[in-house]
This record gives structure tokens, C-alpha cells and sequence, in this order.
């Protein structure tokens, strides 16, 4: 089976071998970095946007055929999600590649996040909170089963604020008292059912900023047990606050494509670790593409 996940910053294939009662596993990985949110202009997605889109579907669509893929499931997240022009930019890749792209509504993102981590951690977990921070929003969730009490995407997304706030000139101080108040607005929902069992968070935003923070590399594998600390974090986004890209590029675990959104990155996971007082956040190598896998399966 194959998952096509057309996110905010990067357009990323994931094949795997699955099946019913057991765990996906990646046999092949195709990514691009198609930044579509910089192809945005106002509400609409450029025609640049669509044709850079359309190819790398193609591109998808025939690596997926090469692997001996059966099943594709594509979905786009918060870039396209947010296009006025969302159903003309579909039906162009649709038409292009024949594809069944679909756009992911916000809550199903974090909903289907939220399942992959249920089932990475499994019942003992307790109530788990889940947070993911994309290109386009941030996405929490919490609960006790398998499908979460209470599901939020929000339009905190580390490249829209790195564009919107940032680069526009609006400093960090200012971005801060922003995102605390967008969290804060939803966050009693999640705060009513009670303190998590375990603190979970996703995405490479985070697992960027766990390994800037000593966590372990990525060629250590997925069982290893890694760890984002508030305490940590604090004096990081203070010293991202006077780097540079390129001396951001350097750091360990950061790439260069998305080294200019890590500040951004931070002060979200910041302000969402102080604000839900979460003093340790658990990185778990399963997310969104895992859990569309992982319900696809379900059904069959």
C-alpha cells in the first residue's frame, strides 16, 4: 500500500507492507519539498503552485506503480485545505494523474495522528495528549481510546507563521502573545478531561527540535526512547531568536529546507508545552500518514 501526503512544505510518498493486525512497514519513501504554501497568493493556489502539485503526483503515481503498489490513498493537508481554488487544484491532479486526491479536514488530521500514536503506545498510555505541529497548523488531540475526546487543528503551523509574522517583519515577541492566545482560546476542552497519562508529540517540526535538544539521531531507529523537554526548549527558542538559516542548518537534526521555519516551530512547541503544563513531550515515530494507513486497514 502506498500513502501520498501532500502537506504544507513537502509532498512525501510512503510505501508499505501491510496488513490487518500488523504494523505498516516503510519499504520505500519518495518526498519533494513543493513549499506549497509559499504558492498561495492571498487564498489561491498559483498556477506555479498546481503545475509543481500535478508533476510530483505524476512522479508519486509511477514510483508507487514501480514498487508494485495495489493502493495509493492521497490526501493534501493545510495548504490546499486553506486554497479558495481547493476543489479546481483537486480535480486538475485527479484528471492529470488518476488519482483519488482528497483534501483532509483539519480535525480528521489530528483525529488520525492521534490513532497512529494510540496504536504506536498502545492501552497502557492511559489518556494521551498528541501534538503536531505542520507547515500550514498545529494539531491536538486527547483521550482515553482509540479515537480522541477532543480533536483541534489550529492555524499554527510553523511555515504560515514563519511567512505571515516573521518575514513580514513582526517580531518574535509579538508572534509569542499570538499563538499562546490561539491555544489558549480552545485549550480548556482538552484541559476539562483531566491531566494526560503521557505527553506525546509528532512531526518533524518536533523531532527537529528533540534532537537540537539531545535526543537521539534518527539512524538509532524508532524504539529508541526520545524526549523533548520544556526545560530544554526554553533557552533554545531564545538562541534561535539570533541565528541566522544557515547557522540553524547546522544544528543537528535540521534540515536546510526547513531551517528558516524552526524558530516558528519553537515558539509554538513552547508556548503548547507551558500553556498544557507539559514538562516532558515523548517523540513517537508514527503520525498522520501512519494512521490514514492504519484506518485504511481497519476497513478492508
Amino acid at each position: 500500500m502506498g500513502v501520498l501526503d501532500i502537506g504544507s512544505n513537502t509532498g512525501h510518498l510512503l510505501v508499505v507492507d501491510a496488513f490487518r493486525g500488523g504494523p505498516p512497514v516503510a519499504a520505500f519513501s519518495h518526498k519533494e519539498p513543493l513549499r506549497l504554501a509559499q504558492h498561495l497568493e492571498g487564498h489561491t493556489m498559483t498556477d506555479e503552485g498546481v503545475r509543481r502539485l500535478v508533476a510530483f503526483a505524476r512522479e508519486a503515481r509511477d514510483a508507487a506503480a514501480d514498487q508494485g503498489c495495489t493502493d495509493v490513498i492521497a490526501f493534501a493537508t493545510s495548504a490546499v485545505r486553506d486554497a479558495d481554488n481547493a476543489d479546481d487544484v483537486i480535480a486538475q491532479v485527479n484528471d492529470a494523474t488518476g488519482l483519488d486526491l482528497q483534501v483532509l479536514a483539519g480535525e480528521d488530521e489530528a483525529r488520525l495522528t492521534f490513532l497512529a500514536v494510540r496504536r504506536w503506545f498502545g492501552w497502557s498510555a492511559g489518556r494521551l495528549g498528541v501534538f503536531d505541529i505542520g507547515g500550514g497548523s498545529l494539531e491536538i488531540a486527547a483521550g482515553t481510546d482509540e479515537s480522541p475526546d477532543v480533536a483541534q487543528s489550529l492555524p499554527l503551523g510553523a511555515g504560515r507563521l514563519t511567512r505571515d509574522w516573521l518575514d513580514s517583519g513582526r517580531g518574535t515577541d509579538e508572534l509569542r502573545l499570538h499563538v499562546r492566545a490561539q491555544i489558549a482560546n480552545g485549550a480548556g476542552a482538552i484541559l476539562r478531561g483531566g491531566p494526560f497519562d503521557r505527553a506525546v508529540a509528532t512531526s518533524k517540526t518536533f523531532r527537529s527540535l528533540a534532537r537540537v535538544c539531545g535526543a537521539a539521531s534518527s539512524t538509532e531507529g524508532p524504539f529508541v526512547r526520545r524526549v523533548l523537554k520544556h526545560a530544554d526548549l526554553r533557552p533554545l527558542v531564545e538562541k534561535l531568536r539570533h541565528l541566522d538559516h544557515a547557522e540553524v542548518a547546522e544544528l543537528p537534526g535540521v534540515s536546510v529546507d526547513r531551517a528558516h521555519q524552526m524558530l516558528a516551530g519553537a515558539v509554538v512547541a513552547d508556548a503548547t508545552m507551558s500553556l498544557f503544563g507539559v514538562e516532558e513531550l515523548e517523540i513517537c515515530p508514527w503520525a498522520l500518514r501512519e494512521g490514514v494507513l492504519l484506518e485504511r486497514l481497519d476497513h478492508l
